[in-house]
């Protein structure tokens, strides 16, 4: 059986450890020199991305978010294991974990490793997949050709180069297709490389439960259970056309993903659908003060993810999330796409104006059906003779940030 050593890169028959490092890290499969889909994901990237930058942390169990409101983005393994998870209430993360350190997300340093690795992985195909920051489908067919070693090997060298050049990990599934490539990633974190060949698909899939399913979350498995399929198995016992006139077009999908089928591409050019921001609060507020300043804040950190995407967007949204959880969400559409923190905040702060009162736990703004930037802000609005002014003033301050850092212009409403 075709093995691979992950530490020194040596392919070789099955054995124990590498018969020229001696390294006991290896990946072995019959089908491993022949898979070409892969996914990898970054292990607990934000959070190791904050140990990395501050070694004192390495030790600790660390939590990524904001507020005792606030939810989790990401946390490290150390935190894990006493049950933290990423969407959890901050507040249930430190009862688990009491003594953990939570840390402010840093996305600019986010963005940065995430591109370093993005690079690493445009050497080895142009065929990427981004899902988010720290993760991606890759296709390596014709790789070998092309590097002179199968698609494995590559994976295996990514991962190292990650580790050793960018002090950061990663996992990776491989198989032949993406429902399965993603699936296999996530089957030995941290540091993982796991494999799932086209003749055990069967056997892999059936005992599992249908929440393997990638898009199958809490709502959907109970309806799932409520028909009586809890595995795979049961799934694939139902008729097609059964699946479809109970569950939609989204039976149809069951129906192949339960048989390990996946007809879609890896899509270098898979869009972005939309670009928003949120924010929790410690406490519910219906000050409109306050609330006015984090609507500006959202909006400037929309306008500075789109700028750097060279995105605009046509749609403003506000999302509101009251204290019995109810959300509210208005949308307005722009004559034309825009970039701009000053267009996004006025649009944002239309919608608050007449919007239900509150008080409010959270607060969201989102721009969506977006545009190149070169479309961006080209219209004039003749009932704000001004707003020339505040675009050119708004374009200079991007300018003089770039130069002396986020910090060298602060607007007085941001403070608020």
């Amino acid at each position: 059986m075709p093995a691979l050593c992950r530490d020194c890169l040596t392919s070789f028959e099955q054995g124990p450890r590498c018969p020229a490092c001696r390294s006991p890290r290896l990946v072995a499969h019959a089908e491993l020199n022949s898979l070409t889909i892969a996914h990898m994901d970054c292990d607990a990237f934000y959070a190791s991305v904050e140990k990395r930058d501050n070694p004192a942390l390495r030790d600790q169990p660390v939590i990524v978010g904001g507020g005792t409101r606030g939810v989790v983005s990401t946390c490290c393994y150390i935190a894990r294991i006493q049950g933290v998870r990423s969407a959890m209430p901050m507040f249930q993360a430190l009862k688990l974990c009491p003594q953990a350190v939570v840390v402010k997300p840093r996305f600019p340093a986010y963005v940065e490793a995430s591109r370093a690795i993005r690079a690493m992985m445009e050497a080895l195909t142009p065929a990427i997949e981004p899902l988010s920051l720290d993760e991606a489908f890759l296709d390596l067919t014709g790789t070998v050709r092309l590097h002179g070693m199968p698609p494995a090997t590559l994976l295996a060298r990514l991962t190292r180069e990650m580790e050793t050049q960018l002090g950061l990990t990663g996992s990776v599934g491989l198989s032949h297709n993406k429902f399965l490539a993603k699936i296999a990633s996530d089957l030995d974190k941290p540091r993982g490389f796991s494999v799932i060949g086209l003749t055990e698909t069967e056997r892999f899939l059936l005992p599992k439960s249908v929440r393997i399913i990638w898009g199958v979350g809490t709502a959907t498995q109970a309806a799932l259970e409520a028909a009586g399929i809890r595995t795979i198995a049961d799934l694939k016992r139902w008729d097609r056309t059964d699946l479809i006139a109970r569950f939609g077009s989204g039976g149809d999908r069951l129906w192949h993903l339960a048989r390990g089928l996946d007809s879609r591409r890896v899509n270098r050019d898979e869009k972005l659908k939309s670009i928003s921001k949120e924010t929790t609060f410690n406490e519910d507020t219906a000050d409109p003060d306050i609330l006015d300043g984090h609507i500006w804040r959202l909006s400037e950190q929309v306008a500075d993810r789109a700028k750097a995407k060279a995105l605009s967007g046509r749609t403003v949204t506000l999302k509101l999330k009251k204290g019995d959880f109810q959300i509210v969400t208005r949308r307005h559409a722009l004559p034309d796409p825009t970039q701009l923190t000053d267009r996004i905040y006025r649009a944002a702060a239309d919608l608050f104006s007449a919007a239900p009162q509150g008080p409010f736990r959270l607060i969201g703004v989102g721009i969506s059906d977006l545009a190149p930037e070169a479309a961006a802000d080209l219209s004039r609005d003749l009932l704000d003779p001004d707003a020339p002014k505040r675009a050119a003033a708004e374009r200079a301050t991007d300018a003089i940030r770039a130069r002396f850092g986020a910090q060298a212009i602060i607007k007085g409403r941001s403070l608020r």
